[in-house]
């Protein structure tokens, strides 16, 4: 009877680990599923996928298995990819695009309407498959920083990366780029990465640009104290290639 009884106890716990895999697997790929329903999602696909899955796969990156990272640096206007397989420890450099435009000024956002593209530390929180800018991906701006640091003011909203070549704030890399970008976001979303990190500073933040920077902004002590508090991300995420752990103060300070 104890036998019995532990077979059925094995046979009913291999069911539900089983029920709950499909689950996981249904939910994951119903993700890619929805998004090809779209047009434009379709279309980018058409065009983009096999090249783009080729070139992964040179640097054994594997489609079913990607996650990504994406690093905006303002004064250069370049936008990074970097990507690793799931069980990579470390990511590399794999898609750098131009921003097509850049408005606005070296500096976070700070309220609505002022013209500037956010910097700091946020995650992919929108796809949007039906943009008027041909594809986009919204970030969390605002994040918990950005609403310490406006205080009352109206803190303004829908940042995204997109297509096309105007912005107010937002960052465009062409509606040619914004397809393989939005190719590789769903894939890596789909694959489980439900937040995809997006880091924007105002440069390259390495010591010698860091010293420059300061230099030419001497005069604006806040927001040199902002920069700083952005720099050991940045300077972590180039020395381990892998991402660091960020939080923010009350006083609304980023923090290793």
């Amino acid at each position: 009877m104890k036998t019995s009884a532990n077979c059925l106890y094995i046979m009913i716990l291999t069911i539900l680990l089983t029920l709950s895999s499909v689950n996981i697997l249904d939910a994951q790929s119903s993700f890619k599923s929805q998004q090809l329903k779209y047009s434009k999602v379709k279309n980018a696909y058409d065009d983009k996928e096999k090249d783009l899955f080729k070139e992964l796969k040179v640097k054994n990156l594997n489609p079913s298995e990607l996650q990504i990272f994406i690093r905006g640096l303002k004064q250069e206007k370049k936008l990074e990819v970097w990507a690793k397989n799931k069980q990579d420890k470390t990511y590399q450099l794999f898609k750098t695009y131009d921003f097509c435009v850049l408005s606005g000024e070296l500096g976070p956002k700070r309220y609505e309407g002022d013209g500037q593209v956010p910097e700091g530390f946020y995650t992919i929180s929108v796809f949007n498959p039906t943009s008027s800018y041909h594809l986009s991906l919204g970030i969390d701006y605002p994040n918990k920083l950005d609403k310490i640091k406006t205080g009352k003011k109206r803190t303004g909203g829908l940042i995204f990366i997109h297509g096309n070549c105007v912005s107010i704030g937002c960052i465009p890399i062409t509606d040619d780029k914004i397809k393989e970008l939005y190719i590789l976001a769903v894939e890596a979303h789909n694959n489980g990465q439900e937040n995809i990190p997006v880091h924007i500073f105002p440069t390259n933040l390495g010591d010698d640009r860091f010293e420059f920077l300061k230099k030419a902004n001497k005069n604006q002590t806040e927001l040199i104290e902002f920069w700083e508090s952005l720099k050991p991300g940045f300077d972590y995420f180039e020395k381990q290639h892998n991402l660091p752990a960020i939080k923010v103060s009350k006083e609304g300070n980023y923090v290793l």
